[in-house]
C-alpha cells in the first residue's frame, strides 16, 4: 500500500488567510472636492430628493426645461443647479441641449 506525503501548506499563503487578511486600501478620494454647494441648494436638493426619489433629477431637469421655454432666467437656473447638485452629467446635457436650441433669452 502506496503512502503518498502532502506537506503542510504555509498559513500565510493558504486561501482562507488571504480572504480574512486585512489589506490597507490607501486613503478615500472625494471625487467632487472642487466643486463647491451653497447650502441652501443642498438643503433644497435632499429634500427634492425625499420627496421624488431616485427621479429626482430628471424631474429637476423638466422644470428647469420648463422654465427654460417660459423664459424665466432665475428660476431655470435654480432648477439647473438643484438638477447638478444630485446629477452633474444630466444637468451638463440638459444645459448644453439647450444651449443648442433657440433659446428665449442667452445663456
Amino acid at each position: 500500500m502506496p503512502v503518498n506525503f502532502a506537506a503542510e501548506r504555509s498559513v500565510s499563503c493558504s486561501p482562507l488567510t488571504q480572504v480574512l487578511s486585512y489589506r490597507d486600501h490607501g486613503k478615500a478620494a472625494n471625487d467632487n472636492a472642487a466643486i463647491a454647494v451653497d447650502d441652501q441648494v443642498m438643503k433644497a436638493a435632499l429634500r427634492h430628493f425625499a420627496e421624488y426619489g431616485l427621479g429626482a433629477a430628471r424631474v429637476a431637469r423638466s422644470k428647469a426645461e420648463a422654465a427654460f421655454f417660459a423664459g424665466d432666467r432665475a428660476q431655470y437656473d435654480w432648477w439647473l443647479s438643484l438638477c447638478r447638485t444630485l446629477d452633474r452629467r444630466l444637468a451638463a446635457k440638459t444645459a448644453n441641449g439647450l444651449a443648442t436650441r433657440d433659446a428665449p433669452f442667452a445663456l
